[in-house]
């Protein structure tokens, strides 16, 4: 008795809309080594892997990661049967990184963000400093047309 195991594919727009890119971007990834879809003709075919690639790739991309970075978590990966603890050791060098540079990043922005304020505190100090002077201006040429007329 033969059993036919069904494995969910994909295509590229499928994955283009479940992951809101665009087909350009996951043939991108492909180029890179990231993904690796079976063909049919000039048809991409994606696998359940290669779902869950893209789904980590983007996930390490908002995170910081480089695609290099990403590929070379999936080639160790791939090395084995399972995360091993070159691969896990890599991750943590690779999140401690990350997070240390998140940390300057935030410290960068908290100045620029103090440097805002002052700078708007500047102009609307400078602002209400011109419109008293207008309309001390407009106040003196009232009164001059006033002595003219009267």
């Amino acid at each position: 008795m033969n059993k036919q195991v069904n494995v969910r594919t994909f295509s590229i727009s499928e994955l283009a809309k479940e992951f809101n890119v665009t087909t350009r971007t996951i043939r991108f990834y492909e180029q890179q080594g990231l993904l690796s879809p079976k063909r049919q003709g000039q048809t991409r075919i994606y696998n359940a892997k290669d779902r869950v690639r893209l789904m980590l790739t983007l996930r390490g991309k908002r995170l910081g990661f480089s695609l290099a970075e990403s590929k070379e978590l999936f080639d160790m990966y791939d090395s084995t049967t399972q995360g091993n603890e070159k691969q896990l050791l890599y991750m943590l060098d690779i999140l401690s990184k990350k997070q240390a540079d998140m940390r300057q990043q935030l410290k960068d922005i908290q100045r620029l963000q103090e440097e805002l304020n002052i700078a708007e505190s500047r102009c609307k100090s400078s602002l209400e400093k011109v419109r008293i002077r207008d309309k001390e201006k407009a106040s003196l040429l009232e009164r001059k047309l006033e002595q003219k007329v009267g």
